[in-house]
């Protein structure tokens, strides 16, 4: 697979992107023994002998991306200083690295997102990106109109008012209620303290879908790799985010949807007329 040398360089862990092109520029990389210093050399990452300043060049590890249903009684950390179960305890035969993207509350379960991919972990968390997370939710007693309504606009908490959420009634027990809430930030207990607030407090909590990833029939405690599809989909998110805060639209707001319109329209223009020439 051919791809530009800075990016081979920089996905080796071994220097930034930037810090790759100056590499580059500075003639300490040589592709089969000859030095290159033209940006945007491509090479082919399995064939070609990459050293930067006499030295091999590690090949990328592979992309790795896990979905995990953590269930309640465990840490969703990969240690816990107090001896609790912690998720390492569930992911039996994954030999690579991988982190947790956010976390569960130690009696919360659902759908927990594991990778070795840092920066693309970083956008999928960072508020300024509106990465939405959906939570079944029951809690006690069962809230009014009012209290939706409330909880949609958003609501005072002590870190600040909560960004707008939509909230779902899904069913009506004797004396509990079930919901589903989406929102669009990662504060710490955050669902939690929103029902505080409106006096139904949470009984329990079960993440159901995190950006475009569905938990699904995965059951407690398992896990799974993800589909190239799933995949692919989790890096169109992070893309689509990016572009979105770079042209200054909102993500998830009717400029940024009309924005990705327009860059499908004039990518498949492009297309056709490639297929015409």
């Amino acid at each position: 697979m051919e791809v530009r040398l800075q990016k081979a360089i920089a996905d080796s862990g071994l220097a930034s992107r930037r810090r790759a092109e100056m590499l580059i520029a500075e003639g300490r990389v040589t592709v089969n023994g000859q030095v290159v210093r033209e940006q945007g050399t491509k090479i082919d990452v399995e064939k070609d002998h990459v050293k930067v300043d006499g030295r091999h060049l590690k090949p990328a590890p592979p992309q790795v991306f896990i979905m995990l249903n953590k269930p309640k009684g465990y840490v969703s950390s990969l240690s816990d200083p107090e001896g609790r179960p912690t998720i390492t305890d569930l992911l039996g035969g994954v030999s690579v690295r991988v982190f947790p993207v956010g976390r569960l509350d130690y009696d919360s379960e659902g759908l927990m997102l594991l990778t070795n991919q840092g920066a693309l972990a970083q956008t999928l968390l960072h508020p300024r990106y509106h990465v939405p997370k959906t939570y079944l939710i029951k809690v006690k007693g069962m809230l009014d109109d009012k209290q939706i309504a409330e909880l949609e606009r958003g609501v005072e908490l002590e870190d600040g008012l909560t960004k707008p959420a939509v909230v779902k009634k899904i069913r009506k027990a004797e004396e509990n209620s079930w919901l589903e809430v989406t929102i669009h930030e990662g504060r710490n207990h955050q669902v939690k303290r929103m029902l505080d607030y409106v006096r139904h407090p949470v009984i329990k909590l079960t993440r159901v879908r995190f950006g475009p990833l569905s938990l699904g029939s995965l059951s407690p405690g398992q896990f799974r790799h993800l589909t190239d599809r799933e995949a692919n989909a989790l890096r169109s998110v992070v893309t689509d985010r990016i572009k979105d805060v770079a042209t200054g639209a909102e993500p998830g707001s009717t400029a940024a949807k009309t924005r990705r319109r327009r860059a499908g329209a004039q990518g498949w223009a492009r297309a056709k007329k490639g297929r015409k020439a």
